[in-house]
């Protein structure tokens, strides 16, 4: 079998954009870079000139804003993403390629390529929303169809013939290349017929997305086209954990041996009564499953054929991540799921160590970097139901652990506070390498004191 045409960071023309695999837990990696030669030379300018002009200005601005790189899942990290959009937009989001539930099933089902939903999310979470356009293209892009069959396929058509009222405030230029490839993503549902492709619940940003894809046979233009669209800041970047326009599945080794097919089987699988039932969304609420019979030993993506790509996944990812000497931030889960079930905070540093180190892959292949060289901090959401297991997390290296103030979600339990969550990170990253760097917790006066106390430029909102 030929395998897929995937490319992992370190290989072609993607070189210079890393491609790694996203852990569980969401890891954030903060350094402040350099500025690119365009900006630096635009500075220069404005120091030897008179006023910048407000373009110079905004590039000065950028340039002293904090850049990140976030590995995160689908739904992990998108509820701060509108706060931390206030501290800086320079971010490289990596995302997986391997959400197998609701319409993204149903595309990959008929069309095949890579799973979307998951960058698709990231994307309208990032939209742009300063004009009524801006905010009309993402309710359209956000939109999901009626969950009932006849209802779904008649709001669909609606849709794709431009008198649905979600066009209203949406200008020709849009309309037109929104529709465009709309129209092609019908096309090739209707090249085949035999699929009988289902729309109840579908996404029409998923719809779009996948039609850009197609039509350009490329999963990077599929998002340069939606990042431009929705109007996502020019700096911020959305790298797919593996590029391919491939059916890529991920899986999972147990420590039993026992390996486990799809996401869905993995954290959330569905029930025997509504396997057949798309209107109903997956269970993704936290408990919802009994934890996995053992631990994770490794996960990795196979293709269509079952191919193994672990190795070519994380291949020189360890290598780039220890060799930065940047804040390499954790952040814990606030309530356990199924497949970290009994594990502390140490375990998720451990597990994220080894899989770096490709612990369990070609031993003549494999790193030596301590814990550290990957994690050097903790950010834990207060009220955690992960054991916050100190001294261990000494012996492994990691001595700075950041408890922030904590909300109670209805379905997800409990996560951070947004606000808090992006103080705390812009305090770690002004902090690199202070030896007070400190935990806190608090209301809306204690940031704003400990923003005084670390005389953290720009305002606090």
């Amino acid at each position: 079998m030929q395998r897929p045409s995937a490319r992992p960071w370190g290989s072609g023309r993607s070189k210079s954009r890393p491609r790694p695999s996203a852990p569980a837990a969401a890891v954030v990696a903060c350094s402040a870079s350099s500025l690119p030669p365009s900006a630096a030379a635009q500075s220069e300018k404005g120091k030897a000139g008179t006023t910048a002009s407000p373009n110079e200005q905004t590039r000065k601005a950028l340039s002293e804003a904090p850049s990140l790189l976030v590995f995160s899942g689908g739904t992990a990290f998108n509820g701060v993403v509108e706060e931390l959009k206030k501290l800086t937009t320079r971010v490289a989001h990596v995302l997986p390629v391997s959400d197998d539930g609701g319409s993204t099933a149903e595309i990959v089902r008929v069309l095949g390529g890579p799973a979307i939903g998951d960058i698709r999310s990231r994307c309208l979470r990032l939209s742009d929303e300063s004009t009524v356009e801006a905010l009309a293209v993402k309710r359209l892009l956000g939109h999901r169809l009626a969950l009932t069959p006849e209802d779904a396929k008649s709001e669909w058509y609606h849709i794709l013939e431009g008198n649905h009222l979600l066009w209203h405030d949406v200008s020709g230029p849009y309309r037109e290349t929104i529709r465009a490839f709309l129209v092609f993503f019908q096309s090739q549902i209707l090249m085949r017929p035999n699929e009988k492709f289902s729309f109840k619940n579908g996404s029409i940003g998923n719809f779009f997305f996948a039609g850009a894809r197609i039509f350009f046979q490329s999963l990077e233009a599929a998002i340069f086209l939606y990042s431009r669209v929705s109007g996502i800041p020019v700096d911020s970047l959305i790298l797919p954990a593996i590029c391919t326009n491939d059916r890529l599945t991920i899986g999972c080794e147990l420590n039993d041996g026992t390996v486990i097919r799809g996401q869905n089987a993995i954290s959330h699988p569905i029930t025997k009564d509504s396997i057949d039932d798309m209107s109903r969304s997956v269970n993704k609420i936290m408990h919802a499953s009994l934890p996995l019979c053992s631990p994770i030993k490794r996960i990795f993506y196979m293709s269509s054929e079952g191919t193994n790509l672990l190795h070519e996944v994380l291949r020189g990812v360890g290598e780039a991540v220890a060799k930065q000497g940047c804040p390499k931030l954790l952040l814990l889960n606030g309530t356990h799921d199924r497949e970290t079930a009994g594990m502390s905070a140490s375990d998720f540093v451990v597990s994220i160590s080894n899989a770096l180190n490709r612990r369990h892959g070609d031993p003549h292949n494999s790193l030596d970097h301590p814990p550290p060289a990957y994690v050097n901090a903790l950010i834990a959401p207060e009220g955690t139901a992960i054991t916050i297991d100190t001294q261990r997390l000494n012996a492994l290296g990691i001595t700075q652990v950041f408890m922030v103030d904590s909300i109670q979600d209805g379905a997800l339990g409990i996560i951070f506070e947004p606000r808090a969550l992006i103080c705390n990170l812009k305090c770690a990253i002004d902090s690199s390498g202070s030896p007070d760097l400190h935990s806190y917790s608090g209301g809306k006066d204690a940031i704003s004191n400990l923003m005084e106390k670390k005389k953290v430029s720009g305002k606090t909102r």
